[in-house]
């Protein structure tokens, strides 16, 4: 029950930092479109990359670095683009809308979001794999952490509509993924 704990415990403070994959996700459960097959995909991406780093992957890893300077400077061009896709809605309030009916296949996004990441890869694959070490428990308590945030931010972000009705919002919202990208993405591409 320790490792279980554990395993939940560091996930969640792993996942929690506003990210690339979490602004996504709160977008997308704001806008009602799409937000059970990103929370899936995002959840099940977690789980596999958990259960890699809990098998001892991450000792691969750290062998051929060169793949996190590829999946970095990849990752980093892709925050950037979705960046300025961002800063672009930021300023055009008429393409904010709620009902669902924007343009975009959120699921490919979510899968790129999260597989061209390299924050994780170090985090589950690396980190997490390196304190649970072949503890499945841990790895498991993980997982339980990943579900629960991502369908709590992805179906609660509702909850917040009624804030998002004004377009202003939107805006205020879309400047703020807007820099996050583009920091993480030059960070990534700087960094590597």
């Amino acid at each position: 029950m320790t490792d279980l704990l554990l395993g939940f415990g560091t996930m969640m403070t792993l996942i929690v930092a506003i990210g690339a994959q979490n602004a996504f996700v709160l977008r997308q459960g704001l806008r009602r479109q799409a937000v059970a097959k990103v929370v899936a995909v995002c959840a099940l991406s977690d789980a596999i990359l958990v259960a890699v780093g809990v098998a001892g992957f991450g000792a691969i890893v750290r062998r051929w670095p060169q793949a996190i300077t590829i999946a970095a400077v990849v990752g980093g061009i892709f925050l950037l683009g979705y960046g300025f896709l961002a800063a672009r809605r930021a300023f055009r309030p008429s393409a904010m809308r709620v009902d669902g009916t924007a343009p975009g296949r959120p699921v490919l996004t979510a899968i790129a979001l999260t597989w061209l990441n390299p924050h994780v890869y170090l985090d589950t694959v690396l980190l997490l794999g390196s304190i649970a070490a072949g503890r499945w428990m841990f790895g498991v308590g993980a997982v339980t952490a990943s579900i629960t945030w991502f369908v709590a931010l992805g179906f609660g972000a509702r909850l917040l509509s009624p804030l998002f009705a004004k377009p202003r919002a939107w805006r205020v919202l879309d400047g703020v993924i807007a820099a996050v990208m583009i920091s993480l993405g030059l960070t990534l591409i700087a960094g590597w």
